[in-house]
């Protein structure tokens, strides 16, 4: 101890020597090596002695020290420890804190902290729409501790019939954020988002209630004739949807696409596993359409394949379902196009039925024969593309030729003339009314009348 005198304001600012400078009464300022001066209240219990930080200088005072030193005084002459009141204290304002948290607090900390496990950004934006659409309506904004069924069931109810996959996914993520939130401390008891024994006896089994999604598609004998439509419009989305046609592939699996993922020697674009559905590496086989079409945006963005309009980030999620939109054919989505190419190859070629979905990238066969499977067929599957993008590129003169349904009301959009086609991709290999290897042509004719689908610049 360097002083014992009572201190002053001014001592306090010129004192500059480290050590402890006793003002009376237990109070001391202290000065460290690195000269930082704060305030300590010392004082004895039982047989031992301790010290109770009060606070920096420049953010206490030497009147503020002194009456926190006498408070402190006080609670020992009353038998009660200086620190063990004050840590008391600070867990009581914490429990206060946490009772008050709201769901949207806890959903975005969730967030933030999981985000770097999960498959790509999508993934995550996903997570935050429906709970903002579905949750916080009911809940963001109430303490999380007061959640309880009938505020869950109020949220899953109403689409729990209708929206029964998007209802049972938001279901999951309030269960998932509402456990984060008791571990945490900030609720106790049992969850109300629970299935199992719980939310399973008052809401019908979703197997029970889901429908197979259909996604709208275009029938296959009108694909060169939309194609050619599509050729006119304008812009990176037309181009992508173009791309997405040619390679059959997801709609998130083209506007993520990148340009390390792709060889355009090799004429492959290998999709990494995190962005596949099956978490599985996918391997697509470019044909000389989809190349050529690549070659014209290269020089675009040095990452994404489909630059967005926002600076360095990919083409938006809705970009070419509004292509169909500007193009009047609200009757069809973008997934569309892979039913419309499934079903093409089931009834027009002679490819084992494996062939069109692994192009697809879905499952085939059961894990055990997927595990001896040595190979993707990729070789095999590049001459089945070959006679998609050869299809796309020419229109169909419809006779009789269906696709699940009467082929007399399949009629092309307006706006297009039946009696002529158009190679819509340049680099058709395959001159039309050739029947290529695989594939039956009874049923439609086609001619082609030297129009290119990428007959105009992306912008």
């Amino acid at each position: 101890m360097v002083g014992i005198e009572k201190l002053t304001a001014l001592k306090v600012t010129r004192l500059s020597k480290p050590g402890r400078y006793s003002d009376g009464n237990g109070l001391y300022l202290q000065i460290t090596k690195a000269l930082v001066k704060s305030w300590i209240f010392r004082y004895a219990r039982g047989t031992g002695e301790h010290f109770m930080g009060i606070g920096p200088v420049h953010t206490v005072n030497l009147a503020e020290a002194r009456e926190q030193a006498r408070k402190a005084r006080l609670l020992l002459r009353d038998g009660v420890d200086p620190l063990m009141h004050r840590a008391e204290a600070l867990a009581k304002a914490k429990a206060v804190q946490a009772s008050n948290k709201i769901f949207r607090d806890c959903m975005d900390e969730y967030i933030k902290s999981h985000k770097e496990s999960w498959r790509n950004e999508k993934h995550q934006k996903q997570w935050e729409a429906t709970l903002v659409e579905y949750a916080c309506p009911v809940f963001g904004k109430m303490h999380v501790r007061l959640i309880n069924t009938p505020l869950v069931l109020q949220v899953l109810e109403p689409i729990w019939k209708t929206k029964t996959e998007t209802a049972s996914r938001v279901r999951e993520r309030i269960e998932r954020v509402l456990a984060w939130a008791t571990t945490q401390g900030f609720r106790e008891g049992e969850n109300p988002a629970r299935w199992r024994g719980h939310l399973q006896e008052l809401l019908p089994k979703p197997s029970k209630l889901k429908k197979v999604r259909h996604h709208p598609s275009l029938p296959y004998g009108h694909v060169g004739a939309f194609v050619r439509l599509l050729a006119r419009e304008k812009g990176i989305a037309a181009r992508a949807l173009q791309f997405t046609i040619l390679t059959a592939c997801r709609t998130g699996e083209v506007i993520f696409a990148k340009w390390n993922e792709i060889d355009l020697d090799a004429k492959v674009w290998i999709i990494p596993k995190e962005r596949m559905k099956a978490h599985k590496e996918h391997r697509v086989p470019l044909v000389r359409d989809a190349v050529t079409l690549l070659e014209r945006l290269r020089g675009l963005d040095p990452v994404w394949v489909f630059p967005g309009a926002k600076q360095n980030r990919p083409m938006s999620n809705m970009a070419m379902a509004n292509v169909l939109e500007r193009m009047q054919r609200s009757d069809i989505t973008v997934h569309g196009f892979r039913s419309t190419f499934r079903t093409w190859a089931a009834e027009r070629t002679l490819y084992p039925k494996e062939m069109p979905e692994m192009a697809l990238a879905h499952k085939v066969g059961t894990e055990v024969e997927e595990a001896y499977r040595r190979t993707d067929l990729f070789e095999r599957r590049r001459a089945l593309m070959r006679d998609w993008a050869e299809w796309c590129s020419v229109v169909q003169l419809t006779q009789g030729q269906g696709q699940g349904g009467d082929p007399e009301q399949q009629t092309p959009p307006p706006g297009t003339q039946t009696s002529v086609s158009t190679p819509e991709f340049p680099d058709a290999s395959r001159a039309a009314g050739n029947s290529p290897p695989n594939r039956s042509t009874s049923g439609s004719t086609s001619v082609h009348d030297g129009d290119s689908m990428n007959h105009d610049e992306p912008e």
